[in-house]
């Protein structure tokens, strides 16, 4: 079955699909074709932060289709080799957060029967 996978470096989201018997090396060279980038100078890491070995598969590691949906995909990260030959550490920014709504807006909500916490 499918599982649907978010793959975060940085500031970069990459969108993937796979399915549960994928192994971590397939899915690399899945990346390969996206980043350009040899399976050999990627790094995955699970949603614990461990770094996922090429041999499992992702339901391995609890990437199943009941755990990674089309609405609420996987988060891995990913790591990529740094000229020296050492592996960058994992950096995954954190999605902003949106501002506050306007006063004028939040009038607008009590106005249309939506209860208003003073």
């Amino acid at each position: 079955m499918d599982v649907f996978l978010m793959i975060r470096k940085h500031k970069t989201t990459i969108f993937t699909d796979a399915k549960e018997n994928t192994s971590v090396a397939e899915l690399k060279r899945m990346l390969e074709g996206i980043l350009k980038v040899k399976p050999s100078d990627q790094r995955l890491y699970n949603q614990d932060n461990d770094i996922m070995e090429d041999d499992n598969t992702l339901q391995d590691y609890g990437i199943t289709m009941s755990t990674a949906k089309a609405q609420a995909p996987a988060q891995l990260g990913l790591a990529l080799r740094k000229e020296n030959g050492d592996f960058e550490s994992l950096d995954v920014t954190s999605y902003s957060s949106p501002p506050d709504l306007p006063e004028v807006m939040k009038n607008q909500e009590a106005a249309n029967g939506k209860e208003q916490v003073a």
